[in-house]
């Protein structure tokens, strides 16, 4: 009877148990500080996951039953049941779940930690419309956190947000929704703790956190999306804690070389030049000239131009005559090139008639390929689920690119802007719609990227993805896409950066000094570069048609604040690839915010921990000429810029600090980061 469901124990066993009703099943898993809930219909297929990997393990290329036990420490409670309710104790957490509608409470000895939401929680017999729906509590003055790259302040609180990826060039830090990342992990704090969760699916939807209100239930959260099974994790303990058994859960990251750390260069002005070669070996000479030490380029699609169209895979000899030689030319000079490669291949692509014949696109019913506005023409996605264009694409990486000494990659415009349900991927076999699997393209795409390059001889390869999801810090880094140039939009990648920290994304930061929008004046072109140096991309990026890319040396008349500013960045790099090496090892994150460690401290305040030792004060506004700052508390004091007298935590000071100078930052009394 719908609205009114009677659940019946059909399996118990020690770390699991599951209930049946009306042709639905639920299950939940005893796992160690989580507890996995699973809403299946058993006539609908349950998709694998490529997110959860915990452990040392590799998650097989074709995915991973998203029920297995394989890796998770699993937990054995006692459990009391009556006809009514199941009881149990987990992580000092004790739960009751009511047999009628499958109701989940967990109360902690503060009060209510988490809860279904009253009458009806989930969506078992399409009572709350299609898909999964999942509606929890919601308490007045709780704080969220996460939802991966998501605009506005760190709190997303009352906030509402597409559950999807695009390419969002341009965005509006403030607002713009959806942006690159896909990723429906949050995590929420209330007067009786903290609890996490993560639903693991791939598909669209909407996840709401106080914009609805309904006269007939209690206040709530809601979750909607379109896969019809649902799996979702309950995660236990404090904020930090929380994240980290999060990030563990899917799997070790990848470690992140050194060089990455450095300033690394990237204008799509420079190849889209006709001059390319020329224009990248200047600025060999440039960074040389000017006393800058950089890691590498980003090299922009502009290299595989064939006229006006960009096409994957082939070099523009007319702009860069020898590929070989200017991959050469940069490792002499101790940097490194990431070729900028793209999933969609235009109709009039050398290779594309090939592929299509071969079956390697997402396609129609009818089997032909499908076909999507792309960078000035009609294309087709690379579907990765199918094994053959696994194989071309690995293939075409090493002959093309690695093979002539590019083993560094940049996979852009993977958001998969697919919408039409009857486009379709191989699925490893099992064929699907591609809209409800659309980030995992970017997975694939990047995995399948890093092996190559590590078949190659790279053994330390360092992938970007502009698109990701959970699990994708196994395989590549990622950035926040394409950004804005104001001082607001400056402030509210602040905010972007500590959102993305608390949903396990660690190396990643924003286009120093904005992708798109007006030349940046040179106070805010300072001032970005300032707060850059403490995040661990550092990456000047832009494209702004009729003005000069956004270099170094975008203004000479302050070329000697920038060496001043780089230079600390120079100095800082040993500490930051050390505390990357940590958050590797221990699943913490690289830069966070205060309130991580000292929880009732201001979840928008704008410094920040860069690693464990270092707090970060940067300037936001336009006009300021000091940094006011509230020192967290520490027995040990601060020192300002590392030196000088001992300052109390818990001392608020006001630091005079010019966008000419060196940025405002602390570090305790006793650390080192030498």
């Amino acid at each position: 009877m719908k609205f009114d469901h009677r659940f019946v124990l059909t399996v118990s066993e020690p770390s699991s148990r599951m209930y049946h009703a009306d042709g639905v099943t639920m299950r939940i898993d005893f796992l160690d500080h989580m507890l996995r809930v699973a809403l299946l219909h058993p006539d609908i297929p349950l998709l694998p996951t490529w997110s959860v990997c915990p452990g040392d393990r590799d998650c097989p290329l074709e995915g991973r039953d998203k029920l297995s036990l394989d890796g998770f420490c699993t937990a054995s409670p006692a459990v009391e049941e009556t006809a009514e309710e199941l009881r149990f104790r987990l992580a000092d957490v004790d739960f009751r779940i009511e047999h009628r509608n499958f109701r989940i409470t967990a109360e902690t000895k503060d009060g209510i930690l988490y809860q279904d939401r009253d009458g009806l929680a989930y969506n078992f017999a399409g009572e709350l419309g299609d898909g999964s729906v999942h509606y929890t509590r919601r308490e007045e003055g709780e704080r969220i956190f996460g939802l991966g790259d998501k605009c506005g302040h760190v709190n997303k609180a009352g906030q509402s947000f597409a559950l999807g990826a695009g390419d969002a060039m341009g965005f509006r830090a403030e607002s713009s929704d959806p942006l690159y990342k896909q990723l429906l992990f949050y995590i929420c704090e209330n007067r009786a703790g903290s609890y996490g969760l993560y639903y693991d699916t791939y598909s669209n939807g909407r996840v709401d956190f106080g914009r609805e209100h309904d006269n007939y239930f209690q206040p709530f959260n809601s979750i909607r999306f379109e896969e019809e099974n649902m799996v979702f994790y309950l995660i236990l303990g404090s904020t930090g804690e929380i994240l980290r058994r999060f990030s563990a859960l899917c799997g070790e990251m990848a470690p992140v070389p050194e060089w990455a750390f450095r300033y690394c260069g990237s204008t799509m002005e420079y190849t889209d030049a006709p001059d390319a070669d020329a224009r990248l070996r200047q600025f060999v000479a440039k960074c040389e000239a000017n006393g800058i030490r950089a890691g590498g380029f980003y090299l922009s699609s502009g290299y595989t131009q064939i006229g006006e169209k960009r096409c994957v895979f082939h070099w523009n000899t007319d702009k860069i005559p020898s590929p070989e030689g200017l991959a050469a030319y940069f490792k002499q000079h101790g940097m490194e090139i990431l070729p900028n490669v793209k999933p969609a291949f235009l109709t009039d692509h050398p290779l594309y008639d090939e592929m299509a014949a071969r079956g390697l696109f997402l396609h129609n019913r009818d089997g032909s390929p499908a076909l999507f506005p792309f960078w000035g023409g009609m294309a087709s996605y690379l579907d990765y689920t199918n094994p053959d264009a696994c194989a071309f694409w690995k293939d075409q990486i090493r002959r093309t690119l690695a093979e002539r000494g590019y083993r560094n990659i940049w996979n852009d415009n993977n958001e998969y802007d697919v919408w039409d349900a009857e486009v379709y991927a191989c699925g490893f076999g099992h064929e699907i719609p591609a809209r409800r699997i659309r980030p995992l393209f970017s997975y694939l795409m990047s995995r399948l990227s890093r092996e190559a390059c590590l078949e190659a001889g790279n053994d330390e390869p360092f992938s970007v993805s502009r698109c990701a999801i959970a699990g994708t810090p196994r395989v590549a880094t990622t950035w926040t896409g394409d950004n804005l140039t104001s001082f607001e939009d400056l402030r509210y990648n602040h905010y972007q950066a500590m959102t993305m920290s608390l949903s396990g994304f660690y190396f990643f930061g924003a286009d120093i000094g904005g992708f798109a929008g007006p030349k940046p004046e040179p106070e805010l072109f300072l001032r970005w570069i300032q707060y850059g140096v403490f995040t661990p991309r550092f990456v000047l990026h832009s494209w702004k048609p009729g003005e000069p890319a956004t270099m170094p040396w975008l203004y000479p008349e302050h070329m000697d604040a920038v060496r001043r500013i780089f230079g600390l960045r120079e100095r800082l790099i040993p500490y930051l690839h050390k505390e990357m090496e940590r958050s590797v090892r221990t699943h913490d994150p690289l830069i966070y915010p205060v309130f991580l460690i000292q929880p009732d401290y201001d979840s928008e305040s704008d410094c920040f921990f860069c690693g464990d030792k270092i707090l970060a004060c940067p300037v936001f506004d336009r006009g300021a000429e000091s940094v006011s700052v509230l020192l967290p508390e520490t027995e040990q004091g601060w020192l300002l810029r590392g030196a000088g007298e001992s300052i109390p935590g818990g001392s608020r000071v006001c630091v005079p600090c010019l966008p000419e100078e060196e940025p405002v930052w602390f570090i305790r009394s006793g650390d080192r980061i030498d």
